[in-house]
């Protein structure tokens, strides 16, 4: 049965903190801003960031909303001051419910573009402070959701690096176990607060676990479907929806066409 080889741990991560330095060098940037959502994304990103370039030179962003659950607020605070990272709280709400009101949408907006609309708003208030700093942005978008286009597209998929978007969900977990990432963060429910109760798993229909092996196999391995079907065990539907997904949402990792 295939499965998704182990990282090396060590090498993973000087890789990236290799990657991270070169990238606020070619800069010229005084540091990196990161928006901390109390997931493990973003805190292996903050982790790593702190030690590639410094703490003095990390930025924490937690921008939450109504419809964040207050421990992830908790948590994206804790791993600030655990970091020793300066780093602002700004509540998005107001932004929100005013912009709603400008657009005259008020109370008419659908679940997804109040949501997809909360990603841009930090995004903004993200490189308000990144050009006011002279940081760049640092992305916490990993491999297997940057694949699936499960993110918003100049929200949170806005970034001037991502230092883990060659890993795979489970491999950014391998790596957050390596550096010593708290457990209360490694053994959360991962969500985005967007909408009440969400849920990531949930909207993706499968656990990271069997999403990264179908990806693995198609992408890395370049197997299709029928294979893929029986390697892991799950209907060949299940698979080809997700190929769709990832056929369907290249165009969030491109830059906007532009005709010859």
């Amino acid at each position: 049965m295939t499965k998704i080889p182990k990282i090396d741990a060590e090498i993973t991560k000087q890789n990236i903190i290799k990657f991270i330095k070169n990238k606020v060098s070619e800069a010229n940037a005084n540091g990196i801003i990161v928006g901390l959502s109390g997931g493990i994304d973003s805190t292996v990103t903050a982790f790593l960031s702190t030690e590639a370039i410094g703490k003095k030179n990390v930025f924490g962003v937690i921008l939450p909303s109504t419809t964040t659950p207050t421990e992830d607020k908790v948590h994206g605070i804790d791993i600030a001051q655990l970091l020793e990272i300066d780093y602002k709280e700004i509540a998005i709400d107001s932004i929100l419910n005013r912009f709603l009101v400008v657009t005259n949408t008020e109370g008419k907006a659908s679940k997804l573009a109040i949501g997809n609309l909360k990603a841009r708003i930090r995004m903004a208030i993200i490189y308000y402070y990144a050009n006011e700093m002279n940081y760049i942005v640092g992305g916490t978008g990993n491999k297997s959701e940057l694949l699936i286009g499960y993110f918003t597209k100049h929200g949170d998929g806005a970034c001037d690096m991502e230092p883990i978007g060659k890993l795979y969900k489970s491999e950014v977990k391998q790596l957050a176990k390596y550096i010593k990432v708290p457990n209360y963060i490694l053994n959360k429910t991962p969500r985005a607060g967007l909408w009440e109760n969400q849920n990531d798993e949930k909207e993706i229909g499968m656990p990271y676990e069997i999403l990264d092996r179908i990806l693995y196999l198609y992408i890395d391995l370049k197997k299709d479907s029928e294979y893929i079907s029986k390697e892991i065990g799950i209907s060949k539907q299940e698979v080809e929806r997700i190929i769709r997904k990832v056929q369907k949402n290249a165009h969030k990792l491109q830059l906007p066409p532009t005709p010859e």
